[in-house]
């Protein structure tokens, strides 16, 4: 009988790891792309496709609803993604002083809305920032405004409360990021800046920023294509609205997929603008994180 050597078994179980893997992933995530990108280039209902070409696509170009969905998904990229990355650093800096009691405790509050119910927290927020909640009453009360905010019905305090909603929920997420890059960098770097009579400030953008660049990238990145799909804010809270002020790329793909009339070739060209916008806000912060390294 034919018997194979300690190296050739080590080899065949090694592809035997690799193969069932690369299967699973290609059988899950690149077989139902490709059938999505083929049904972009389609039309039609139920079993009566046709291929159209590439009508879906110039379809999107005139669709002042897309239009509107995309310009709604770009604002809470442009605003929410550096504010959340931002409170992500200053709290992982902040809850990673060596000196601060019940650290473990604060982190735990500020991780603990990414973990809490979708439906439960959007509950609450519709009535925290309701015409009479709490957020009103407060601000009121505080002569900050003099009349309620209508956060639900106005189209851009709609927009202003999904931010918060969302910056609330994933600030603790990238948090954790951050901590863990911040405990991996050597402490007689800040001995020496210490010694050099670097100011905390100067320490802080001079030593510690720079060497969270390639988190700051990694985060915003991660950040940017969950903000391009954007779903479960906007449906919840404001159902898109009012009018079409909260609704998004993603929203909009639900909608004429489940809630209109079914069109799923034009719903998959859509999906595929999300591919094209990830790929190149991607390639954006990534040569942007690059020419940082090398300046």
């Amino acid at each position: 009988m034919f018997k194979l050597n300690h190296f050739a078994r080590t080899k065949i179980l090694g592809w035997c790891f690799i193969v069932v893997p690369t299967f699973l992933i290609g059988l899950f995530y690149f077989y139902p792309m490709v059938q999505t990108f083929l049904l972009s280039l389609s039309a039609g209902k139920g079993n009566q496709l046709k291929f159209v070409g590439l009508a879906n696509y110039q379809r999107l170009l005139s669709d002042p609803v897309f239009l509107t969905a995309l310009g709604n998904t770009l604002i809470f990229l442009i605003f929410q993604v550096p504010l959340m990355v931002i409170l992500a650093i200053f709290f992982s800096v902040l809850l990673n002083q060596k000196t601060l009691k019940w650290r473990g405790v604060f982190r735990t509050l500020v991780f603990l809305p990414c973990v809490t119910s979708l439906v439960a927290y959007s509950l609450i927020f519709k009535y925290l920032f309701g015409n009479e909640g709490i957020v009103n009453q407060l601000l009121v009360n505080l002569h900050i405004v003099s009349e309620p905010i209508m956060w639900l019905s106005h189209p851009v305090w709609a927009k202003v409360l999904v931010i918060i909603a969302i910056t609330w929920r994933w600030t603790g997420y990238n948090m954790i990021f951050f901590l863990a890059a911040l405990q991996n960098i050597d402490p007689q770097i800040y001995e020496a800046a210490d010694v050099d009579g670097a100011s905390k400030w100067r320490t802080f953008f001079s030593v510690t920023v720079p060497l969270l660049r390639p988190v700051i990238l990694f985060t915003s990145i991660t950040s940017t294509i969950g903000t391009l799909q954007l779903f479960d804010e906007p449906m919840n809270l404001t159902k898109g609205g009012p009018g079409n002020a909260t609704l998004t790329i993603s929203q909009y793909i639900y909608n004429i997929s489940f809630k209109f009339t079914p069109d799923f070739g034009y719903a998959a060209a859509v999906s595929y603008a999300i591919v094209f916008l990830v790929v190149i806000f991607s390639i954006i912060q990534l040569k942007v994180g690059n020419q940082h390294e090398k300046n």
